[in-house]
């Protein structure tokens, strides 16, 4: 596989990515913005390119630059990673028409999945559960608009069909603040997403976050890494993922994982993916599809032995998906914590220099990060630093290791959310496996 990928990322995600290479020796190009000179990654890349300044905006953002350094460089592939431009439709096409091979799925798919209502459409199509709602135009009259809110039902939520990371939606609980939050929502997600289509949807009132991890060849050959519980988050934002999902009921959970493989063949899906739902009461409900890797992918890997990252790269490479789903075997359980550069109580970002820092280590621990001592967090990217990993036979022995890597892991110089991790680890409700999305930031911080 002599092939060349600009890794068109930072932080964590981009060293993942060059591991990946490394060991199916492909050479890498690191880009950089004019703040980043320091990250680990561009020590262990075989070529670097800065791409702008600081601002994402004209670096990490900036399509152009990004291209121009592929040519320079004479890449084959565009590895995007999370976010950034990640699921930008526009950005694959224009991988696609400059002669680079975007690592992902194609354009036309990541078009049709980023919009949530093509979305739910699709996925309803293929008899994947969705949330009850409203998914056609918005009507134009207050009146119109009331009459269509009473008909999907008190409380509802609205949400932008091009939003994300928890952008994008407002739940409304009765019929006096409907108006009101559809204008905010709609300018919210014009100014977000360039796009101020909305729709309305039931809101679920108290479920937990399930996710279905998928993989396919574009070819036909199509299997699931199993399920991720994502319930422990605050403003949409997870904190702690788990893999499996526990206390599912049986026969929901296989009609749901046989109905995404169906999408994912209709589609002509290509790369890796992640189904979301809310789950509550036995029952599924679809929100979206994630079009990319995941931050929380490591769980997946850690009780299957498969190697996410390396996958895409395979298939966008043209290599055929060869294991099929009875070659998965899932072993014990897996957690995740993210540890962010901010305030573990107000939970305003923290950057700065980090004086001193130790990695946890020891049989089932994985420690993901770029951070290292004398590293400087930047202001203006994401706060995430690390990600601590553990897989044990069960959940609450999961949970100990977990807590045993928390206390030997440190950073000094700049706050994180390491204590917060710790209480949260310690909760009962948690070690019981009994909260839901809203737990974080409602009984639990109320305590």
């Amino acid at each position: 596989m002599s092939k060349k990928i600009l890794i068109a990322n930072r932080g964590e995600i981009a060293l993942r990515a060059l591991r990946a290479c490394k060991e199916l020796d492909l050479k890498t190009v690191a880009i950089y913005s004019s703040g980043d000179k320091e990250l680990k990654h561009l020590r262990l890349a075989d070529e670097t390119v800065c791409v702008g300044p600081i601002s994402p905006i004209e670096s990490y953002l900036n399509i152009p630059s990004i291209l121009s350094a592929a040519e320079l460089t004479r890449s084959d592939a565009i590895y995007p990673g999370y976010g950034f431009l990640a699921e930008d439709a526009d950005f694959a096409e224009r991988c696609e028409a400059s002669g680079f091979i975007f690592i992902g799925p194609s354009s036309d798919v990541i078009r049709q999945m980023g919009d949530k209502i093509t979305a739910k459409c699709l996925a309803e199509d293929s008899n994947i559960p969705i949330v009850p709602g409203y998914k056609e135009e918005i009507p134009e009259t207050d009146r119109e608009i009331k009459k269509v809110a009473a008909e999907v039902g008190y409380p509802m939520i609205i949400k932008a069909s091009a939003g994300g990371g928890g952008r994008g939606m407002r739940v409304v609980r009765e019929e006096s603040e409907l108006i009101g939050s559809l204008q905010l929502t709609k300018q919210e997600a014009k100014n977000a997403f360039g796009n101020d289509t909305i729709y309305f949807e039931k809101f679920i009132q108290n479920p937990r976050h399930i996710e279905i991890q998928i993989v396919a060849d574009g070819k036909g050959n199509v299997i699931h890494l199993g399920t991720r519980d994502c319930s422990m988050q605050r403003r949409h934002q997870k904190i702690i993922e788990e893999a499996p999902a526990l206390n599912i009921d049986k026969e929901s959970l296989e009609t749901t994982l046989q109905a995404c493989l169906t999408l994912c063949k209709n589609i002509q899906y290509s790369g890796v993916g992640t189904l979301e739902f809310l789950y509550e009461n036995g029952e599924f409900y679809f929100i979206e599809m994630n079009t990319r890797i995941q931050v929380e992918h490591p769980v997946s890997e850690m009780i299957t032995g498969f190697d996410i990252v390396k996958a895409q790269l395979k298939i966008a490479l043209g290599m055929e998906l060869t294991l099929d789903q009875n070659e998965i075997i899932f072993r014990g359980h897996a957690m995740e914590c993210r540890i962010n550069a901010e305030d573990p109580k107000t939970f305003v970002p923290s950057p700065g220099v980090i004086h001193k820092m130790h990695p946890p280590g020891g049989f089932g621990i994985r420690f993901d990060s770029h951070i290292y001592s004398g590293y400087i967090v930047p202001p203006h990217y994401d706060s995430l630093l690390a990600k601590i990993i553990t897989i044990a036979n069960t959940r609450e022995s999961c949970i100990k290791r977990m807590l045993s890597a928390l206390d030997e892991f440190f950073v000094d110089g700049i706050n994180t959310n390491h204590s917060l991790h710790q209480k949260l680890l310690q909760d009962k409700t948690f070690c019981k496996n009994e909260h839901d999305i809203n737990y974080l930031e409602g009984s639990f911080l109320e305590k």
